[in-house]
This record gives C-alpha cells, sequence and structure tokens, in this order.
C-alpha cells in the first residue's frame, strides 16, 4: 500500500493558513507543534489533520508564493477528495475566501480551488461516481 500521509508547507502565518485549513475540514485538529531551528533560522511548526493524514505549516517563509499564473517548477496545487463539496464550498466562502477556479464539466466529479492565505492552491474535487473508470474518465 502506498499513501500520502502529509505535505510540509511554509508560510509566514501559521495561524491564517490554520483558519483556512479547519475552515474546510473542521474535522482536523492540531497534532502538534513546536519551535526547532532550520538552517541556522528559529521556526514554528504545526502538524493539523486526521490520525492518518496532515500538513505541517511553518512559519519562516519569507517572500511571495511560486506564481500559480507562471511556468516556474514548485508546488502546483494540493488535491484533496470530499465527500461534500458543496459544504466545503459554503464554509469558505462564509469565511470570506473566494474560488480562484472553478472546474470543467464533468459527469462524474465536480471540484473547485480556492487559495490559502499563504498562495497555496488548494482543489477540492466530489466523485459522483464509484467507479474508477467513470472518475478516471478525460476528454
Amino acid at each position: 500500500m502506498i499513501k500520502l500521509e502529509h505535505a510540509n508547507l511554509v508560510v509566514e502565518n501559521i495561524p491564517a493558513s490554520l483558519e483556512f485549513i479547519q475552515t474546510a475540514f473542521p474535522d482536523w485538529k492540531i497534532r502538534g507543534q513546536g519551535k526547532m531551528t532550520w538552517h541556522g533560522k528559529p521556526r514554528n511548526w504545526l502538524h493539523v489533520g486526521s490520525d492518518d493524514t496532515y500538513l505541517t505549516l511553518n512559519d519562516d517563509g519569507e517572500g511571495p508564493n511560486r506564481d500559480l499564473t507562471g511556468h516556474r517548477p514548485g508546488l502546483a496545487h494540493l488535491g484533496f477528495v470530499v465527500d461534500d463539496l458543496d459544504g466545503v464550498v459554503s464554509r469558505l466562502e462564509a469565511k470570506g475566501y473566494e474560488i480562484d477556479i472553478k472546474g470543467a464539466d464533468h459527469p462524474f466529479r465536480k471540484n473547485v480551488y480556492f487559495l490559502d492565505p499563504a498562495g497555496f492552491q488548494f482543489e477540492f474535487v466530489e466523485y459522483i461516481s464509484s467507479k474508477a473508470e467513470e472518475r478516471n474518465l478525460y476528454d
């Protein structure tokens, strides 16, 4: 078995990123947090997620995140499967977050993208079918 356990993100403001994440995933809890030094610079870190999956937030980021409209290498987005896309969208929009990109029309899935306060793009996808050949149908 292979599964992605976590992603490690460097941000400028942990509380702002944490609010976005916990709005999208209200069941996610802080798993741990602490302080360390990373290559000579102090860093606060925090793990937020479930028992099986989490995001690490580190607060020693400097400068802007990668321009998502550009072509530089780096993280393009993080994708999460959700059971209730409308619920995720409603919670995020109620807190003032705006949809960055609406996914293309697809008969077996729907998706949207939001930007978090650190400039990371989050994709949320809800599959309408349990059949892999339908879920993974590409034009």
